[in-house]
């Protein structure tokens, strides 16, 4: 049975189209009376894909939208596509935590007051790569990255902002995190690796709502399998599986609509630590509803990027 009929489905029976999405929910929209710098949202992961669509359905609610990219030939191209006033394009490899750092401080300068911050950067690699600053690469840009923003940002976040963390029903194929050994320096597989930080990017969910509820709003989003160049770049097995999927897939538009409903709808924040697939909150695997290692990973995150922290 799919696990999403366990849950609490917006609707349904149809497949998300973005016109179904505003009787759905009421978004906050600007009027002529508010600032245009009143409701702001930040998305990683912008330049392509799922981000761009994302941003793009954004400013069409009349947000002001700063977007993350990595690619700087994306990113250009992501400007120019969503050329707005009310948009910003900045660049930054957030696998790379003195990058991150370094982007949340252009952030908090253009953005001194931030509604919904939307952790959506992600990927895969087709091996096992450590970055620079002796991390391996799959867990620093997929939970490290997110961890790190989201704490950096905190002092910008509005009363009651959200924080929407980019997941996958992936990590209910991690039986747990791989604590001794997080960076699978033993057994690496890409699809273990991206799964093990999937399943980070729910336990950090939990916990950033049990530490900071009823002031900030978190969730963990699988937005359904997406069409797009997503594992383009890793192993033959991870790729092999995502071709077979492929006929069920959704188009990054589609998949937009669920982050951007987490972000304003009243439904989405009346509830804290929730995981969704689509815009259905289904219950994560019992690994990622264990509040230890939520506790744990929170702390082991910290001590990994203290030397980075400003």
């Amino acid at each position: 049975m799919d696990r999403r009929l366990a849950g609490r489905r917006v609707n349904p029976k149809t497949p998300l189209r973005f016109g179904d999405m505003e009787p759905l929910c009421q978004p906050w929209r600007m009027t002529d009376q508010d600032n245009l710098a009143q409701r702001v949202v930040v998305v990683t992961g912008a330049s392509a894909g799922v981000g761009r669509a994302t941003a793009r359905q954004w400013l069409d609610f009349g947000w002001r939208v700063i977007g993350v990219g990595r690619d700087p030939v994306r990113c250009a191209e992501a400007s120019a596509t969503l050329a707005s006033e009310r948009f910003t394009m900045l660049c930054a490899d957030l696998s790379l935590m003195a990058q991150v750092v370094e982007v949340a401080g252009e952030i908090a300068e253009l953005a001194p007051r931030i509604d919904v911050l939307c952790n959506n950067a992600g990927g895969v690699v087709p091996e096992r790569r450590m970055t620079a600053e002796g991390l391996e690469e799959t867990f620093a840009g997929n939970h490290l990255a997110p961890f790190l923003l989201t704490r950096l940002l905190l002092p910008n976040l509005a009363s009651g902002a959200r924080v929407i963390a980019t997941s996958s029903d992936g990590h209910t194929h991690c039986p747990g995190m791989n604590w001794d050994d997080l960076g699978f320096a033993q057994g690496w597989q890409s699809g273990r690796a991206y799964c093990q930080a999937k399943l980070g990017n729910v336990l950090f969910t939990r916990e950033l709502a049990r530490r900071y509820a009823p002031g900030i709003v978190a969730h963990a989003l699988h937005p359904g399998n997406v069409d797009s160049n997503f594992a383009s770049h890793c192993e033959p097995g991870m790729k092999a599986y995502m071709e077979s999927i492929k006929p069920r897939s959704i188009s990054p538009e589609q998949a937009a609509q669920a982050l951007v409903w987490l972000g304003t709808s009243a439904e989405a924040g009346q509830i804290n630590g929730r995981y969704f697939e689509e815009m259905c909150d289904v219950p994560p695997s019992p690994a990622a509803q264990d509040e230890a290692a939520a506790e744990r990973l929170w702390e082991m995150s910290e001590s990994l990027v203290m030397p980075f922290m400003p």
